[in-house]
């Protein structure tokens, strides 16, 4: 088997400018995880930013500072496994990407 050496820069390029395009669909991915039956709700991005955190004021108890900081936690979790699910369905399946290959 003979590796053609301008094949394989070809090659290389077309991963570079398909690695350029999901980076830049991960931009517009957006998932919401909440916690709490919605009192604590996280939105964040293909790119793994928190873009958003919405507390309802029902709770906010000083006296409960740790339940809170559990509502908050659980709704980060949702979100980061809804906008990983999302990337699965939108992104890896439109680049025609492998299970397990786009790192989730």
């Amino acid at each position: 088997m003979s590796l053609n050496p301008m094949e394989f820069m070809k090659n290389i390029q077309d991963m570079q400018s398909k690695m350029g395009d999901i980076q830049e669909k991960l931009k517009n991915v957006k998932s919401t995880g909440s916690a709490g039956g919605g009192l604590v709700e996280i939105t964040m991005n293909g790119q793994m930013e928190v873009e958003s955190v919405k507390l309802d004021p029902l709770c906010v108890d000083p006296r409960d500072i740790k339940m809170l900081e559990d509502l908050i936690q659980s709704a980060f979790v949702s979100a980061s496994g809804n906008v990983k699910e999302k990337i699965k369905s939108e992104v890896a399946g439109d680049m025609n990407i492998p299970p397990g290959m786009a790192g989730f």
